[in-house]
């Protein structure tokens, strides 16, 4: 301390000091009874919050001169990251609308081809009495048979993937339990897997309700 009081180099990096910098640094050092900077540690953020809201109330009606000047380095870390994340959640989101609109293309798919394959069993129930809608609700019911399935089976496997997750990214990062399935979030998952595939089966189901029967007992 006492050699740089006496010095116009910085001692530790021999750069050239200005009147300013060198009571700057002399501040930083210790050397005045006026603190250059005050850093803080809180203990959560928390109190982090609360030092932050107390350094507002402070700072409330002062002039320029008299406020204190603060920088939230943990707010300002958190803040890009969680821009970071909403971009990658965006893009998962983007990528699972996909893959739902291209299932919803393929039940359809299914269930038409399976209208196909059932013309002349549509035709035998048309000829027994079957209404429109009765033709309609068969197929109907098997789409909501193959999507509370699908939705059970990828909640089940989801469910399964939580254990190696937890176990690979505890051996990484030490934290236990990152992974894990809320029982709630499943049971809306298979929920809208039911209403998806009802929506992607319906129009094929639709198309099966409308053959005429004559045609339909016709077909090889």
């Amino acid at each position: 301390m006492a050699a740089q009081k006496s010095s116009d180099t910085n001692v530790m990096t021999n750069e050239t000091l200005t009147a300013s910098t060198k009571k700057t640094l002399l501040a930083y050092l210790g050397g005045d009874k006026i603190p250059a900077a005050i850093q803080i540690y809180p203990n959560n953020f928390d109190d982090k919050d609360k030092i932050l809201t107390y350094l507002d109330k402070y700072n409330k009606g002062k002039s320029k001169a008299d406020k204190i000047i603060y920088t939230d380095l943990a707010g300002t870390v958190s803040s890009l990251t969680g821009g970071l994340m909403s971009a990658i959640t965006y893009v998962l989101v983007a990528f699972a609308g996909i893959s739902l609109v291209t299932s919803m293309i393929m039940i359809a798919i299914i269930t038409y081809t399976s209208v196909l394959e059932r013309t002349k069993e549509i035709g035998v129930l048309k000829a027994l009495g079957a209404r429109k809608k009765d033709i309609t609700r068969v197929f109907d019911a098997e789409t909501v048979i193959l999507g509370v399935g699908a939705g059970v089976l990828g909640v089940f496997i989801a469910w399964l993937a939580t254990f190696p997750i937890n176990i690979i990214l505890y051996n990484i990062t030490s934290l236990a339990n990152v992974s894990h399935l809320n029982p709630i979030h499943g049971v809306i998952l298979i929920i809208v897997s039911t209403i998806l595939t009802v929506l992607g089966g319906h129009i094929p189901a639709r198309m099966a309700a409308k053959k005429d029967a004559a045609i339909a007992l016709r077909t090889e």
